[in-house]
């Protein structure tokens, strides 16, 4: 029994790679800094091109979207708490975590 679950704990785990990322992830993403004080974010890339970035709430409702052709973000509408922020640049896309204090 031990040993299943041992077993089970040791797949669940996920390892990233960061020399053969999936085709549809951005490249040199950056998301900073992390976790927010001030009410501007920053969203970099390799590209640095025009992006769309949405901002969820742990319930998962949509509670920030902007369409960025800068690096600076205005957070100011957000609360303290945690986010999930997807940004999508030339059809690819990349989820992380935001806390904002």
């Amino acid at each position: 029994m031990l040993f299943m679950v041992v077993s089970v704990g040791l797949y669940a785990q996920d390892t990233i790679d960061v020399n053969n990322l999936r085709k549809d992830e951005i490249s040199g993403f950056k998301l900073y800094p992390n976790p927010a004080i001030a009410d501007v974010v920053y969203v970099t890339t390799q590209q640095n091109s025009f992006k769309e970035v949405r901002i969820y709430d742990v319930f998962g409702e949509l509670v920030l979207t902007e369409k960025l052709s800068a690096k600076a973000m205005n957070i100011s509408r957000l609360s303290p708490g945690v986010y999930v922020v997807q940004v999508t640049e030339n059809g690819n896309s990349f989820t992380r975590k935001l806390v904002v204090k």
